[in-house]
Order: C-alpha cells, then structure tokens, then sequence
C-alpha cells in the first residue's frame, strides 16, 4: 500500500460496483484488520490492497488467505436479498 491513506472505518470491496464485505477496524505498517460480517476481525496484507479511494479499499480476493476468502463469501449469505434499500412493491 505505497503512498496511500487507509482510515479506520473505510468500507472493503473485492471490486468496484459490489456490496462492502467489511470495514478497516486496525491500520498497520503491512496489513489492516478488517471486520468482516459474520467473521469478525481478520488480517489483510497490504500486498492484497488493489486501490484505496472515497473511502474505499477495494482488495485482490485472489491474495487472501483462505479463511479470508471464505469469510468473504458467507458475509452477505444470510440476509435477504430483497432488502436493498428500496421499497418493495406487492401485496402487504
């Protein structure tokens, strides 16, 4: 993460256009910590960081750990994906 400014409390994406997974708990020399829903706090190596910007830092998934990885992928899977921020429509 050369010359970049990562703050604690920037959302965490694996690409730009998809829903935050996490949020950076920890800024440290060579990695930050990040809450990941459901998983808690995990580590992320700064080599893993891809671009930092608007509050954002989107990650290489690719250059995870495993278990990051994993967490990654069930952060999301228990909500309804309904639930996006709009009105839904239908029968009450």
């Amino acid at each position: 993460m050369p010359n970049v400014t990562v703050t604690v409390g920037d959302q965490v994406f694996s690409r730009e256009g998809t829903i935050s997974f996490g949020a950076v708990r920890h800024v440290r020399v060579h990695e930050l910590i990040v809450n990941i829903e459901g998983a808690g706090d995990v580590p992320v190596p700064a080599s893993a960081v891809k671009s930092v910007h608007d509050g954002k830092v989107i990650v290489d998934v690719a250059a995870l750990p495993a278990f990051v990885r994993t967490a990654i992928a069930q952060a999301h899977r228990g909500e309804d994906p309904g639930l996006s921020g709009r009105a839904r429509r239908g029968p009450m």
